[in-house]
């Protein structure tokens, strides 16, 4: 195989790496490509999964999975979003009682007394 054709076949084979990565640019590889603008029933909602913005994408993904297996995307900036994430992140309150007095016998653990 002469020089000339080595050449050739090296630039050909770099033009078409440079076509393959322009269509990947930095932060356009995101999972949702539409958003839905309403939420669907709270009792519906079997999964929400919250991807952070990262090079590949530079938006926060809010993906929901509904009871039937359906996923969609919600858009993060609707205030009805925003408040429905707010109050599944709110830590719950236990109702459970605490120990009040904890006492402890020489060569035993400590033991709660309610």
């Amino acid at each position: 195989m002469s020089s000339f054709m080595k050449v050739f076949l090296l630039l050909a084979v770099m033009l078409c790496m440079s076509k393959a990565q322009q269509g990947h640019q930095s932060g356009k590889q995101c999972l949702c490509q539409r958003v839905n603008n309403r939420i669907g029933s709270k009792t519906d909602i079997k999964d929400i999964q919250i991807y952070p913005a990262t090079v590949f994408c530079n938006n926060v993904e809010i993906v929901v999975t509904n009871n039937s297996g359906l996923r969609y995307c919600l858009d993060p900036k609707l205030r009805a979003v925003q408040k429905v994430m707010a109050s599944i992140m709110k830590p719950k309150t236990s109702t459970t009682a605490r120990p009040t007095e904890t006492t402890s016998t020489s060569g035993t653990t400590n033991t709660a007394r309610i």
